[in-house]
């Protein structure tokens, strides 16, 4: 092989590599968001609708947790709804990157866990078979959204509530509103004049 065909080899590999990568990784969170929709059906619960800001809530805390070691520091026990887990003092900083008002997460939910050599069963069985279950099982959660990093998997869990639907809020929060209603009742006023 030739020096020229060797650095193509080499430039093809760099581009196909990451990709490759990258789309084993959406994958797997795709199968688990699956795999806990398969559970949700089995318990006779609407299964979850993927949440792109939970998505990316979840990316984000699983990025931060990468460096952590692998212990389970969050246990379901101390998992509540607007919960932030332990050692993840930048939480505002994630909901600024991923766009959400921190009004619409205090009814959602934070689940992560480590899993060494990220096995795909083991994943789901973190979920299904502990006190995470509880959540998966109760039907005021109807958005998920999962993210993964080294050997952290990370699903949030949304509602349908603004309180928990990881949301801009931007067009429905109050003073929004308040200006509409203005805006429309000075409309009114100048058409009747």
């Amino acid at each position: 092989m030739n020096i020229h065909a060797h650095s193509i080899n080499n430039y093809i590999l760099l581009i196909v590599y990451p990709r490759c990568c990258l789309w084993n990784v959406v994958e797997e969170e795709d199968n688990l968001l699956q795999g806990l929709n398969s559970y949700r059906s089995a318990q006779r619960v609407p299964p979850f609708a993927k949440n792109d800001k939970a998505d990316c809530v979840a990316d984000e805390i699983a990025e931060k947790l990468e460096d952590e070691p692998c212990t389970n520091h969050t246990a379901a026990s101390t998992v509540t709804p607007g919960s932030v887990p332990p050692r993840l003092s930048d939480y505002q900083d994630i909901l600024s990157e991923c766009k959400v008002d921190p009004n619409t997460t205090r009814d959602g939910l934070i689940l992560p866990v480590c899993i060494p050599n990220r096995v795909p069963t083991l994943a789901l069985t973190n979920y299904t078979h502990t006190g995470y279950a509880q959540y998966l099982n109760d039907s005021r959660y109807v958005g998920a959204g999962v993210g993964s990093e080294k050997e952290w998997m990370v699903v949030v869990l949304t509602t349908s509530t603004q309180g928990g639907s990881f949301s801009t809020g931007e067009a429905t929060s109050p003073r929004v509103m308040a200006c509409f209603g203005l805006m429309g009742l000075l409309l009114n006023v100048l058409l009747v004049l």
